[in-house]
């Protein structure tokens, strides 16, 4: 058989597997927290903005809501930066 290894990538962006054959994709670990932690912060922020509603707060609510199209945000260019990224460590 013949390995994918040897054969030239031109510079394309290609997906490996790890030995558990989990995918790995270039990525910063500044990304990988943005995605991981901005995800996290999701959770909470519609929690508050549900919250706000109930309770009848809206600026609770309307923080909560800012908050979360900002991380959502992040959470894109998080994951463009890494989309664009050629080459580097896998994380």
């Amino acid at each position: 058989m013949s390995d994918n290894r040897d054969t030239p990538d031109h510079g394309e962006w290609h997906e490996e597997g790890n030995s558990r054959g989990h995918p790995m994709v270039p990525a910063t670990p500044r990304d990988v927290v943005h995605i991981r932690v901005g995800s996290f912060m999701l959770m909470f922020l519609f929690a508050f903005a549900v919250l706000g509603l109930i309770a009848g707060a809206p600026v609770m609510t309307g923080v909560a809501i800012v908050l979360a199209i900002v991380t959502v945000i992040d959470i894109v260019l998080a994951v463009r930066r890494q989309k664009l990224r050629r080459n580097g460590e896998a994380g």
